[in-house]
């Protein structure tokens, strides 16, 4: 994992300098702009393998230009925030955006998120086109997933997924009849490397189960497969 393009949008040229030098380091070609209309303009006529996204932009937040970045491509987008209110950072989430980090931020747990986001967006394109050229709209007997909406109809009528919710169902509904193991998918949500704690993923799957399917005892779409992990039924014979 080297060489990816990183976008850094920040209009602090002390964090913006900060970023760039630690992601350098890590061998990933970075680019950095100071306001959202850079930002929006470099997606539209370059390419970015990862977005670096400051919540607090002036004249336009990161927020809105999230909104336009997600009209035309699924690139993972981490959010910096120096709110402490949880509201700008679930509002982010909800309109997109991968993941976010508090500033002042630990530059290893900086770099340690870009990573995880890039080698997740590998996984979920493993069988074949990136994220510029997937389906925007999957569609499954009883179930349409809007992957650029992030929204979830069953039987025609809208489901409102928590992030995460909707994070794992798409992951899986992408990769039809792949087996997703615990520890995988603990990683590649949460990037969580304590495979021992399974109580988080079971929460998540539980709560998805009971918005998404007709009977959550026995589900027709994420199914378990005992002792290993999840997959996505293919509805195959």
């Amino acid at each position: 994992m080297a060489g990816e393009k990183i976008l850094v949008v920040d209009d602090e040229e002390v964090i913006r300098e900060l970023v760039y030098h630690c992601l350098v380091k890590e061998g990933f070609q970075v680019f950095t702009v100071g306001d959202a209309y850079s930002a929006i303009e470099f997606i539209r006529t370059k390419k970015a393998d990862l977005i670096i996204l400051d919540i607090l932009l002036p004249e336009l937040d990161g927020i809105e230009v999230c909104r336009e970045i997600r009209k035309s491509t699924n690139v993972p987008i981490i959010f910096l925030t120096s709110k402490s209110d949880s509201s700008d950072v679930i509002l982010g989430l909800g309109v997109g955006g991968d993941d976010y980090i508090v500033k002042p931020f630990i530059p290893g747990e900086m770099v340690a998120r870009v990573k995880a986001q890039l080698r997740r967006c590998r996984l979920q394109n493993l069988t074949g086109g990136g994220p510029e050229i997937e389906k925007s709209l999957l569609k499954y007997p009883g179930l349409e997933i809007d992957l650029t909406g992030h929204s979830v109809y069953v039987n025609g009528s809208p489901v409102n997924l928590a992030p995460k919710e909707f994070e794992m169902l798409a992951l899986l509904a992408k990769h039809p009849n792949q087996v997703f193991g615990n520890g995988q998918l603990l990683d590649l949500l949460w990037q969580s490397k304590d495979y021992t704690d399974n109580r988080t993923l079971l929460v998540h799957v539980s709560r998805l189960r009971k918005k998404i399917e007709k009977d959550p005892s026995n589900p027709e779409y994420i199914l378990t497969v005992r002792g290993v992990g999840y997959k996505f039924n293919s509805f195959k014979d």
